[in-house]
């Protein structure tokens, strides 16, 4: 993917939970947190736990929102999908074993095998579904830099900052924020681009991010975040008078 080039407007403050933050958007990736349909969907992994899956809907339209301005932008944009090799052997037995979903981790379901790599399940949504030059990171466990290629991959192009959207907010989400926090990166966590199928979690889940003076990150919504990626018209026609 091609990096959007430095600029005067290359960087912008978002408005944010604890602080406003100012990000540089040429180091700043869209992490994007398994929207699949194993997860969102009806006959997925999450609906075999006993889940609501409608109850992740709502984050949908402020990812696509957030995915067409990274993109037009240039922004390095980055997809993860949990799940597992055809033969489990990346599936500890404790988690396989784990509760008592009506069909487990490598079952045949209606989509295909319940979170296996390759099945129409693990497949990330219609809506979401990335391009063919946007990197998808196959994960075995809840957050994205265990056992993947995630961290070689922002060291390789620069990345300081990171907008993690996603599911399921106090999961996958927070595992990943967790981790990158610990690997030095600035993660601003969108909320409203966040779901669980228990909206206590959800909203538990971001303050747990911001609390501390950010001990984890930043939280924002959409909207600021997209207010942030574009400068506002009247300073950018000042700008140009005055040249």
């Amino acid at each position: 993917m091609a990096m959007a080039s430095p600029t005067s407007t290359s960087r912008g403050i978002v408005a944010a939970e604890p602080t406003p933050i100012e990000l540089d958007w040429t180091a700043t990736a869209l992490l994007i947190i398994d929207m699949q349909r194993d997860f969102m969907e009806p006959g997925g992994f999450g609906e075999t736990l006993g889940n609501d899956v409608s109850q992740l809907a709502g984050a949908v339209p402020p990812i696509a929102a957030l995915l067409k301005a990274a993109r037009a932008s240039g922004m390095l944009v980055i997809h993860t999908r949990e799940g597992h090799l055809p033969d489990l052997s990346d599936a500890p037995p404790a988690k396989v074993e784990r509760g008592a979903p009506s069909l487990r981790i490598g079952d045949p379901g209606p989509m295909g095998r319940i979170l296996i790599r390759g099945e129409a399940g693990h497949d990330i949504i219609p809506a979401l579904y990335p391009l063919d030059d946007e990197i998808v990171i196959d994960k075995p466990g809840k957050g994205a830099f265990y056992a993947t290629e995630l961290g070689d991959v922002l060291q390789t192009y620069g990345i300081e900052n990171l907008l993690v959207c996603g599911v399921t907010t106090e999961v996958c989400v927070n595992t990943t924020v967790r981790e990158g926090n610990d690997r030095g990166y600035r993660c601003v966590v969108i909320a409203d681009g966040c779901a669980s199928y228990f909206p206590e979690f959800h909203q538990a889940g971001l303050a747990m991010i911001k609390a501390q003076g950010g001990i984890f990150g930043w939280v924002a919504d959409s909207a600021a975040v997209l207010k942030a990626m574009t400068p506002d018209r009247s300073n950018r026609v000042a700008a140009g008078a005055s040249r």
